[in-house]
């Protein structure tokens, strides 16, 4: 169970800088990814800019618990932490994205990282 927990836990922290990067290099499909589509060239650029620092930050935190804590502060920090896809399926839902977007990847997200708090608070 340890290493499925710890494997989750590094995915996701990964996932997190993935985004990040995503957000900060390729904006445009990030934001139709993301379900609410968005122009880096117009008022939407700084808040991609600031999505893909939240989703870095957010990654970069998760590995250096894991790494420098252990497993229970990361368990709380994910279970902190699973506000952020909660909030973003909300998000998608009130401005005009898919159920499907919403539900399949933010609200989707969630329960995975909820999933692996549990993991982690079972070590």
């Amino acid at each position: 169970m340890a290493v499925a927990a710890y494997t989750l836990a590094v995915v996701l922290d990964l996932f997190c800088l993935y985004l990040g990067y995503c957000f900060l290099f390729r904006p445009a499909s990030a934001a139709a990814g993301y379900g609410v589509p968005a122009d880096p060239s117009g008022d939407a650029g700084a808040f991609l800019t600031v999505k893909g620092l939240r989703d870095g930050a957010l990654g970069l935190v998760g590995l250096a618990l894991l790494v420098f804590a252990g497993a229970r502060p990361e368990a709380w920090f994910m279970l902190c932490v699973a506000v952020v896809p909660l909030a973003d399926t909300l998000i998608v839902l009130r401005h005009g994205g898919t159920k499907a977007t919403a539900f399949g990847i933010h609200f989707a997200t969630a329960v995975v990282v909820l999933i692996s708090a549990a993991l982690l608070f079972m070590l």
